[in-house]
């Protein structure tokens, strides 16, 4: 049985997507017609060529899990209640304790059984898979077409992407079917998928490409192919083919009110998945990139005060103290245009193209500070080693206490009486917001009293007076936004950008 998209994420919160197995709301769209382009490829007349020449490596997962079972012991019930025996012959007939059974009786073993789809990638018996697919199973075996039942290991695995590999021994060469370009799908172009829908067994559904570059918020990597290929429960981990028989997605998702398909599918694409496939391969788990930086969106309002121009890159609002970016002299207020000769459109690009480079290589990071373009380069951690690194936190030191309002907010020095009010981090350095104006700008912000003001304008800050002197200079040079960098009483970083007028 599949499960949800949303629980394979960080279940920071609801997800509107789930994996193939699972249902939630959806839009109605209106189809409406276009003109032909003379040029464009007609409909196939036929699939089958394509089927039989690919079905014979695509493979059914069986997944199950054993667990241990509760015990129920039965209430315990006056002597001579009417019912006694009858809840007595039901508790035992359930392996539960009756009335004075021992706690010490063994725990009765449950199985957990999931159903879902693979594909052979190596005809020395690789199978790739979705990681949901086969979750925490202690038995895993692959059903091929021909009724063949292996049993299958785990190579490794990868709850990001939600991909997985496996290894199964047989006594002859298996089909295989290798990965096509993912990057030259455009959207209207033919596609088919081969699953085990339902538990059904391989079935062949057809359809197109209806987007590319989604993100459905179910991993810090997301970058999914959508397609109106019928996609079902148990269709999960089965590959989604191009023209020429090539695999340019791995089905893992939809978007469903029922858990059948809607014609809104979601495939991890080959060129995200092949590199993580390879590293499971050879290493067994994953070897990303690490560049140590807490990052956030950069809106217009915050592209102004930055005179960036418009809105683009991956704004810097943290760097991890024992993470590749301090040395490398990246610093919080940078602004990543630019990472390895590939631009960030948008800080979500960053993670995924950091994360694809290859541990230890020294990369060139382009970056936009105080209106300059510059160049640093960085040697890339690894991922996996820096996860668990405290985000880097101000210094600080005590100030007297003056109060000011600016841009709807009552600021204060920090002193001892609001550190201990606000439970501010004792290290914590700025200026401390006591009040929030509901009818501002900063209340629409969600800026909330208790949070101290570290900069303003990439300048720090320690006093009222220097936040609204800032603020006065902004505004003497004809600027319209404040760009403030925010901390919460945990010492936790973000920027908001302010109007000024």
């Amino acid at each position: 049985m599949d499960v949800p998209a949303s629980s394979r994420a960080q279940s920071r919160r609801p997800s509107r997507f789930r994996a193939a197995a699972s249902c939630l709301a959806v839009v109605t769209l209106l189809a409406t017609s276009v003109p032909m382009v003379a040029q464009a490829r007609s409909a196939p007349e036929s699939f089958a060529d394509l089927a039989e020449e690919v079905t014979g490596a695509v493979v059914n997962i069986s997944a199950s899990t054993t667990v241990e079972a509760r015990n129920r012991t039965l209430p315990q019930l006056p002597p001579g209640t009417p019912f006694e025996d009858l809840f007595e012959e039901f508790f035992n007939r359930r392996g539960g304790q009756g009335n004075g059974g021992s706690d010490s009786a063994p725990q009765r073993q449950r199985r957990s059984n999931s159903l879902g789809s693979g594909f052979v990638i190596d005809s020395s018996g690789i199978v790739v898979t979705n990681n949901h697919v086969i979750g925490d199973a202690n038995d895993i075996s692959v059903i091929f077409p021909d009724g063949t039942r292996l049993k299958a290991e785990i190579i490794g695995k990868d709850s990001k992407v939600d991909l997985a590999v496996l290894k199964v021994k047989s006594d002859k060469p298996l089909k295989a079917v290798k990965f096509g370009n993912s990057d030259l799908l455009r959207p209207g172009d033919w596609v088919m998928a081969i699953g085990n829908p339902f538990g059904l067994g391989g079935s062949v559904t057809a359809g197109i490409i209806s987007a590319r570059g989604r993100n459905i918020e179910s991993g810090p990597y997301d970058n999914y192919i959508q397609t109106d290929t019928a996609i079902n429960k148990g269709n999960s981990g089965g590959p989604l083919f191009n023209m020429e028989g090539e695999v340019i997605g791995i089905n893992t998702a939809i978007l469903s009110p029922t858990g059948g398909s809607v014609g809104i599918g979601f495939a991890v694409p080959a060129s995200t998945a092949v590199p993580i496939i390879e590293q499971l391969r050879e290493f067994g788990e994953t070897r990303r990139g690490w560049l140590g930086v807490r990052i956030q969106n950069v809106d217009d309002a915050t592209a102004e005060a930055l005179n960036l121009g418009s809105a683009r890159g991956a704004l810097i609002a943290g760097i991890d103290e024992k993470g590749p970016a301090k040395p490398a002299g990246l610093e919080v207020g940078d602004v990543i245009v630019k990472f390895d000769g590939r631009e960030v459109k948008e800080s979500r690009d960053l993670p995924r193209i950091v994360a694809s480079s290859p541990v230890g290589k020294a990369v060139d990071v382009v970056i936009v500070r105080k209106s300059q373009q510059l160049t640093k380069q960085v040697t890339l951690g690894r991922l996996e080693d820096g996860e668990k690194q405290a985000t880097l936190q101000a210094p600080s030191t005590e100030t007297p206490t003056v109060t000011r309002q600016a841009l709807g907010l009552n600021l204060s020095g920090i002193n001892d009486e609001l550190r201990r009010r606000y439970n501010l981090k004792d290290d914590l350095k700025g200026v401390v917001i006591t009040r929030v104006d509901p009818n501002s700008a900063a209340a629409d912000k969600r800026i909330q009293a208790g949070e101290v003001i570290v900069e303003v304008s990439q300048e720090p800050v320690s006093t009222p007076a220097d936040v609204t002197k800032r603020i006065e200079s902004l505004k003497s040079q004809g600027r319209k936004s404040a760009l403030l960098l925010v901390a919460n009483p945990q010492g936790e970083v973000r920027f908001v950008a302010l109007s000024v007028e």
